[in-house]
């Protein structure tokens, strides 16, 4: 445990250490982006040739190399994944994708989770990444790296384990390469692609799912770099769904579209096809195109000896990551000073400058966008148990005390250097005789502070599987557990 510890600590201080010279090159009046790229680590400048290192990495990469701790996070995240793509597959936008899938990619032995159907590899990786988002249930990770571990590299690798009869070790291998790979490009991004309105999920997640698969099929470092290049003229997806306030669906798509990206450049990199070696760094390259800021450096920190699997976080409720912390700060505040929703004046939220940018929703239009809105999930914590995902049903758009009270949330920034941190935010709730209470909070159940429990993980995938046959879940959730004795992978599914 204390060797788990010491190596995040060490992941989480170099990331730390970027932010600094990002605050250094702000004030000298240049990019962070120009500062990393003259300086670099040490004042050396930034080494060439990232994508190949990634490359060689994502290809080489052993299950005996892993720390204990980490395959178990590994083995928790698919567990979690599952669990969560079963509950997201039985939603009607999850339904016509599904009908897509199924019509597009019949006679393949990959399965929809959830449902009985089999399809080849890209069509099951497009439906299971689209049902992990579904919802706003999957994993993702602290620091903010605007990646989704579990949506995009397990729908793909597993699919492709399932096509080509490839068990739970070499799924468990190829999920912690992928993971390595594309926390590191998301964090390297400094969410500054979505200052241009791209969605961080969209543009990380096919990085991920290239190298999952990849390694997954035994692709050598030549192919593995290949199917990075592949990967990242996939990267896509936009934010404009928060700015109009409609068509929320295709949120859920760009994950089910990474994971699709993924398969897609691993299988055309095995048969020879090419894509750019620099295609992360290059000129016109993932990171200089999309992003306003970067650093370069973060692709390759540590890697090899500095997990960054560790950072991975389980979602506790049914909505956006921002919103985490200032539900369980509101919950909190309830809990501790015995106040219901009725007796509630106003609330004030201050959190980062994302949140307040994009997640500032005062009346969303459908559930979907509900979940994405800060103060409709806020509001809806007082009213319902936002811990059970079925409080976020359509009926809560019709319910007049959580509307209403969603439109009395102020949000404004949190003061430097907080108002950039990852998901910290301070919540104050005014009562309607007066009384102001305020708590602030940075982490949750479910994050890399607090980890959660087998017993809470169990408890959340057993809520999400409810509508199956109980036993075969517990059986199925307990394989999972002990996924590296599996030799096929057939099984996942209903």
């Amino acid at each position: 445990m204390k060797q788990a510890k010491h190596g995040r600590r060490n992941f989480l201080q170099g990331i730390a250490a970027a932010g600094a010279t990002a605050l250094a090159a702000t004030g000298a009046g240049i990019s962070a982006a120009q500062a990393t790229e003259e300086h670099g680590e040490g004042g050396t400048g930034v080494a060439a040739g990232q994508s190949r290192k990634l490359a060689e990495y994502g290809s080489s990469l052993r299950y005996e190399d892993i720390p204990a701790d980490v395959l178990q996070r590994a083995k928790d995240t698919i567990t979690d994944t599952v669990g969560v793509i079963m509950y997201g597959g039985e939603l009607p936008w999850s339904k016509m994708i599904a009908a897509y899938a199924r019509h597009n990619g019949p006679g393949g032995k990959s399965r929809i989770l959830g449902t009985r159907d089999r399809v080849h590899a890209p069509a099951a990786a497009l439906a299971n990444g689209a049902f992990a988002h579904a919802f706003e249930l999957d994993n993702l990770t602290k620091p903010n790296s605007g990646s989704h571990p579990g949506a995009t590299m397990l729908s793909s690798s597993l699919a492709m384990a399932q096509e080509r009869g490839i068990g739970g070790r070499e799924l468990i291998t190829a999920f912690v390469a992928g993971a390595e790979v594309m926390i590191r490009v998301g964090l390297s991004t400094k969410h500054s692609q979505e200052e241009h309105g791209f969605h961080a999920p969209g543009t990380t997640g096919p990085f991920g799912a290239s190298v999952a698969t990849g390694r997954l099929i035994g692709l050598d470092a030549d192919k593995m770099q290949n199917a990075i290049g592949i990967a990242a003229s996939t990267t896509s997806g936009l934010l404009q769904f928060a700015k109009s306030g409609t068509g929320a669906m295709v949120k859920r798509l760009h994950l089910g579209r990474s994971a699709e990206s993924g398969v897609l450049a691993a299988s055309l990199a095995e048969q020879g096809f090419t894509g750019p070696v620099d295609s992360i760094e290059g000129e016109f390259g993932f990171l200089r195109v999309l992003c306003r800021d970067y650093d370069m450096n973060i692709l390759t920190r540590g890697l090899g000896t500095e997990w960054a699997a560790r950072t991975i976080l389980m979602k506790r409720y049914a909505c956006h990551i921002t919103a985490h912390t200032p539900v369980e700060s509101t919950l909190a505040l309830k809990a501790e000073h015995k106040f219901s929703g009725e007796e509630v004046a106003f609330i004030e939220i201050q959190g980062t400058e994302r949140a307040v940018k994009v997640n500032n929703i005062a009346q969303p239009k459908d559930i979907l966008l509900a979940q994405y809105s800060i103060p409709f999930c806020v509001s809806l914590a007082l009213f319902r148990n936002p811990v059970d995902p079925r409080s976020f049903e359509e009926s809560a758009l019709k319910d007049e005390r959580i509307m209403s009270l969603a439109k009395t949330v102020k949000m404004s920034p949190l003061p430097p250097p907080d108002n950039r941190s990852d998901m910290t935010s301070l919540v104050t709730i005014t009562l309607k005789d007066g009384r102001s209470f305020s708590k602030r909070t940075s982490y949750f159940t479910g994050t890399p502070e607090s980890p959660m429990h087998p017993a809470e993980l169990r408890e959340k995938f057993t809520m999400l599987t409810q509508r199956y046959n109980g036993k075969a879940m517990t059986r199925m959730f307990d394989r999972l557990q002990n996924l590296e004795s599996e030799k096929s992978l057939d099984w996942i599914g209903a």
